[in-house]
């Protein structure tokens, strides 16, 4: 059952935190079946070609790290209508995520402001670290997304 409130615009404020509320252990299989289907590189598909590679073993696509941290930002922050994405400023893989690490995420807001262009929403600017179990930090983003004003038409 989700118990977290729906968020408006004036709800939201800098220094405003979210962590995930539960974690998400990622699997060899989820890893190989994403990159035979999105990004079909060898150290993506294959432990022994991983092993030779760059990453040093088999190592999940940037990219389905991406969609994993969409999951739990989505379960982290509920806005009002749902998160409306507004553009990327920075997205940043520091450290290869592995078969059978865990990932959380922490929030921040960093700013808002009222929308020109759409009167009814503002533009939230936030920030998320991603950490596995090691409290290691994986992957770094920024991130725009709107917000409904209370009340808006």
């Amino acid at each position: 059952m989700d118990t977290l409130k729906e968020l408006y615009f004036e709800d939201l404020y800098p220094g405003m935190t979210f962590t995930s509320p539960r974690t998400y252990k990622v699997t060899a299989e989820e890893i190989k079946q994403f990159a035979e289907q999105y990004d079909p590189q060898p150290f993506h598909l294959d432990e022994a070609a991983g092993e030779s590679s760059f990453f040093k073993g088999l190592a999940a696509s940037g990219w389905l790290t991406a969609a994993i941290v969409m999951r739990l930002r989505v379960e982290s922050i509920k806005i009002a209508g749902g998160i409306i994405g507004a553009g990327v400023e920075e997205m940043r893989w520091l450290l290869p995520v592995r078969p059978d690490d865990v990932l959380r995420t922490e929030s921040e807001l960093l700013s808002t402001r009222h929308s020109q262009s759409r009167p009814t929403f503002g533009i939230v600017r936030s920030r998320t670290t991603v950490y596995n179990q090691r409290e290691e930090v994986v992957m770094r983003s920024i991130v725009n997304f709107l917000a409904p004003l209370r009340g808006a038409k």
